[in-house]
């Protein structure tokens, strides 16, 4: 038999079990979305003290582009005077984007005034920037991203890095890779629901496994014009746990799950499908020396399934001017569910990482906000 002949059948049953995997396991994935959507529903509650917020306020904020080095726009907000005695920059997390921060935002510009300015930007593929070949769809890559937006958004200055879930494994690969910038140019860091190494241990690993999503990764890389066909597929397999992990088992506001839900489902299923193998195998070990030499916020729900508080725990104990927070009965979405505690925890490592004068300002500022409170 002729090579091409061989390479034609090989293709052909290739397509043939990815169009079974599709077809087979949807139903298995509609089953656990089932199930997941009445828990999720039993953890929803009526009294809504959300419901007037506008999750899309970073979308009015001074914006630009960054390009990163392989050209794909950034889309970059900032709150703040240029000028500011400190840059905090946050990373966002897996089929998320920047608003995932919404609450950090609304708070801590308040809080601290003219005195930091504070920095968002999409990850490539998600929000409002732009789409990047599968292959660029790495951690390190994410790491380089980083240094791209640092550069340009913050050239000079002490400088904060917070992330969330994969935003903090953006944090860790940056630290591995441009540890020159520690303690430097980056004073002080957050890791919020996020892990230093691949998450195959948490129940995402399991799901990983799932035939659906290997075909999926198959069209995404190799027929891309097939992509819109897994989508329904691979969305169903992945979708019901990353609702079921984002949030625990106290109650939560409607608008703060439909919004982040809103995040996830506009994620472009190349982006979805492309992200999951970095999650798996990612590697950022080499990354906590030179995160030892700064100090270290790290925080997670005591019921987050993706991360579970292991892995914080893990490395707050590699970290020794670390502070952990765990926090009771919440999810992935910690940030988003339990904000105040986030948010009061970024105060104090602000203060931590920072000249004596902006930690003095940012404690009266705290102080006068809690006595107008």
């Amino acid at each position: 038999m002729s090579e091409n002949k061989i390479g034609v059948q090989h293709r052909r049953g290739r397509r043939a079990r990815w169009l079974a995997g599709a077809a087979g396991l949807s139903a298995v994935g509609g089953l656990a979305g089932h199930t997941v959507a009445r828990s999720l529903t039993r953890r929803v509650t009526d009294d809504d003290p959300y419901h007037d917020e506008d999750f899309e306020l970073l979308d009015a904020d001074r914006g630009c582009v960054v390009t990163t080095t392989d050209g794909v726009p950034l889309a970059v907000r900032e709150v703040g005077p240029e000028d500011a005695p400190l840059t905090v920059l946050f990373a966002h997390g897996f089929c998320l984007r920047m608003g995932a921060f919404y609450f950090q935002r609304a708070r801590l510009t308040e809080q601290w005034g003219t005195q930091v300015r504070m920095v968002f930007y999409d990850q490539r593929g998600h929000g409002q920037s732009g789409d990047a070949p599968p292959e660029s769809f790495t951690v390190p890559q994410l790491g380089q991203d980083l240094e791209t937006v640092l550069a340009v958004m913050a050239p000079r200055g002490p400088v904060v890095l917070v992330g969330h879930s994969m935003g903090g494994m953006t944090v860790l690969s940056h630290a591995r890779q441009f540890p020159h910038r520690y303690p430097t140019r980056v004073v002080g860091a957050a890791l919020i629901s996020s892990a230093v190494e691949g998450i195959s241990r948490s129940p995402l690993g399991e799901v990983l496994k799932n035939p659906v999503l290997e075909a999926a990764r198959f069209a995404v890389r190799y027929a891309p014009k097939t992509v819109h066909r897994t989508r329904g597929a691979a969305s169903t397999v992945i979708g019901p746990v990353l609702r079921a992990a984002s949030y625990g088992d106290e109650k939560v506001s409607r608008s703060v799950v439909a919004f982040s839900e809103k995040m996830m489902h506009d994620t472009p299923i190349s982006t979805l499908v492309g992200f999951l193998h970095a999650l798996e195998v990612h590697d950022e070990t080499e990354a906590l020396p030179t995160l030892a030499k700064i100090p270290t916020l790290i925080v997670c729900g005591d019921r987050d399934l993706l991360t579970p508080k292991e892995y914080s725990e893990a490395m707050a104990v590699a970290l020794p001017k670390s502070e952990l927070v765990i926090v009771g009965g919440a999810g992935h979405l910690v940030q988003l569910e339990q904000p105040e505690i986030v948010d009061d925890a970024l105060v104090r490592l602000v203060e931590r990482a920072t000249p004596s004068k902006l930690t003095a300002l940012t404690r009266r500022l705290r102080e006068r906000v809690r006595h107008n409170g």
